[in-house]
């Protein structure tokens, strides 16, 4: 399964210029990465299963820092 993830970082901005082609599930969220409340993102990880393909823009719009991304 092809599993999207977009994120911006504030309510005024459009989650349209982060195109991901053709998903079988989108999650997103309007929520700055320094926040520790991304709950889209925490139910996009629960919702992925070994095998299934998790694209997104940029790394930068999973985590903020690289450790975080690591982890």
């Amino acid at each position: 399964m092809k599993v999207g993830y977009r994120r911006v970082s504030t309510l005024e901005q459009s989650l349209d210029r982060q195109d991901l082609g053709e998903c079988d599930r989108v999650f997103e969220e309007k929520e700055s990465a320094g926040s520790a409340n991304c709950p889209a993102l925490q139910d996009m990880l629960t919702f992925v299963c070994s095998g299934d393909e998790v694209v997104v823009h940029g790394n930068d719009r999973l985590a903020r820092k690289l450790i975080d991304l690591q982890n």
